[in-house]
């Protein structure tokens, strides 16, 4: 994985507000929170680097009509994020039901779950979670908010707790749900859709987008993404000469990788993440290559 990011450290740029993480490579930098990261970031004087807290769909909006020579996404989520109780996003700490990677704006994951239907809930868990227990994991849900409002974390996992009776040895029961319900208030498909079209737009010939994904549906967009900008669809029966085939827009580099043994042992959080990296060509950008997020692509 460090020896495809390596070519990225001279020039990296990187836009990264959805999950509230600065990450500088090639610059003194550790994983901060928000608050922590633009405060961090503006206190770094290298001209090499530039910080603007927005999030991935607004790309376009940042970069203006600049081209540059790389783009370099983290998806992942940070692990103090994780670690303070007050964001909400951990079920083994106890804190406010909130999991807004910015909480300055949105709806809470709380305020969501008073006021879904029992549908919209078990959709979001079975397709963002793919919980095999989603159908009576929401109705546990809507039955306890008829009691009391459902505000904290802990009341949260133990509302699922007593739905799923079984899980995979290791796995707290409450895992699928926080991680889709994060998922659905956060848009974090639908950024990560938006993003990649946009990415293509923005990088000059021979610059490469290099995307780390730690979830299997983010993964999944991604790879469907560089699939089909680096192998456009032919049209069919008609004849046309070589030069008048549709060009790829981009050039896929090497095999997805995944992090190391010692990576993985510095890190545990980082055993699911896979970077995949392509290369812009020369081609004529199309502005309608986008791959709508659908939670329930299975290949």
């Amino acid at each position: 994985m460090v020896e495809l990011l390596a070519p990225l450290a001279p020039w990296l740029r990187l836009i990264h507000a959805l999950t509230g993480i600065l990450l500088v490579a090639g610059l003194p930098g550790r994983w901060v929170a928000l608050a922590q990261a633009e405060q961090a970031a503006r206190a770094i004087s290298d001209p090499r680097f530039s910080f603007t807290r927005a999030s991935f769909s607004h790309l376009s909006k940042v970069l203006g009509e600049r081209q540059v020579d790389g783009l370099l996404f983290d998806l992942g989520v940070s692990s103090p994020q994780l670690d303070e109780a007050e964001r909400g996003f951990s079920f083994r700490l106890d804190g406010p039901l909130d999991m807004r990677m910015d909480p300055t704006t949105g709806v809470s994951a709380a305020q969501w779950l008073a006021v879904a239907q029992e549908e919209e809930i078990r959709e979001v868990i079975r397709g963002y979670g793919e919980e095999r227990f989603a159908k009576q994991i929401a109705a546990a849900i809507v039955a306890s908010r008829i009691r009391e409002p459902i505000v904290g974390t802990r009341q949260l996992a133990g509302i699922v707790g007593q739905a799923v009776r079984t899980r995979e040895p290791g796995q707290d029961p409450a895992t699928r749900t926080f991680q889709a319900i994060r998922i659905h208030v956060n848009r974090e498909l639908e950024e990560v859709s938006l993003m990649l079209p946009q990415a293509v737009q923005r990088l000059a010939p021979g610059g490469r987008l290099a995307v780390i994904a730690f979830h299997s549906l983010e993964d999944r967009i991604v790879k469907r993404f560089l699939q089909q900008a680096a192998r456009p669809e032919m049209p069919r029966r008609l004849p046309l000469r070589a030069s008048e085939m549709p060009q790829p827009t981009l050039k896929i580099m090497g095999r997805p990788v995944k992090a190391s043994p010692e990576e993985i042992n510095g890190n545990p959080r980082a055993r699911s993440a896979i970077l995949r990296v392509a290369e812009r060509t020369a081609a004529p950008h199309v502005p309608n290559n986008r791959i709508e997020p659908d939670a329930r692509w299975r290949s």
